[in-house]
C-alpha cells in the first residue's frame, strides 16, 4: 500500500509540474506576442525602462568620477547594445578620460543607431573642443544650435569656443 501512495504522490507532483510548465509556456508565448506587436525586442532599451547601469553612470559622471561612470555605461551597452543614451554616456566618459579613440567609436555607434539630436551633436562638438580641433567643434556646435537654438548648454559651448579661439595665439611663419 505504501508504494501505491508514494506513486500517487509522485504522479500528482508530476501533474502539478506539467501544469506549471504549461502556464509558463503560455506566459512566454503571450510575452513574445506582446513584444512582436509592440515592435520591441529584448535588446530594445525601452524594454529596460529603469536601467540601473545608466542611472549609476549618470551619478558617477555628475560627481566627476569618470572611471566609474565609464564602467557603468560600458555595462549598460553590454546589456542593451541599442541604447543611444548608454552609448552617449560612454562616449562622454571616454572624453573626460582623454580616451578619444574610444570616444569616437562610441559616438559612431550612437549615430549608427539613428540618433542625431542636439545633445549628441553638442557632446561630439565638446569632444572636438577638448582635443583642440576648433573647426570641427564649431561645425558640431552650429548643427546642434540649428536644432535647438534655445539650449543653454549649446550656447555656452559656442561662447566657450569663441573665447578659446580668441585666446589661441597664431604664429606667423
Amino acid at each position: 500500500m505504501m508504494k501505491f501512495e508514494a506513486f500517487t504522490h509522485s504522479a500528482l507532483r508530476c501533474c502539478a509540474l506539467l501544469l506549471v510548465c504549461a502556464g509558463l509556456a503560455a506566459c512566454k508565448s503571450t510575452e513574445n506576442r506582446l513584444l512582436q506587436e509592440s515592435g520591441m525586442t529584448l535588446e530594445d532599451p525601452r524594454f529596460y525602462p529603469s536601467d540601473e547601469y545608466v542611472r549609476r553612470g549618470k551619478i558617477y559622471f555628475r560627481n566627476n568620477n569618470f572611471g566609474l561612470a565609464e564602467q557603468s555605461f560600458r555595462k549598460a551597452v553590454e546589456v542593451t547594445p541599442k541604447d543611444p543614451e548608454a552609448w552617449l554616456g560612454l562616449a562622454a566618459s571616454y572624453d573626460q578620460l582623454r580616451r578619444f579613440d574610444l570616444a569616437d567609436k562610441a559616438y559612431e555607434k550612437v549615430l549608427q543607431l539613428g540618433s542625431k539630436n542636439a545633445t549628441i551633436l553638442n557632446n561630439a562638438g565638446y569632444s572636438q573642443l577638448l582635443r583642440g580641433d576648433l573647426a570641427s567643434a564649431r561645425r558640431f556646435f552650429l548643427k546642434a544650435y540649428e536644432l535647438e537654438p534655445d539650449n543653454p548648454y549649446i550656447a555656452n559651448n559656442l561662447q566657450l569656443l569663441g573665447e578659446t579661439e580668441k585666446s589661441v595665439k597664431r604664429v606667423d611663419l
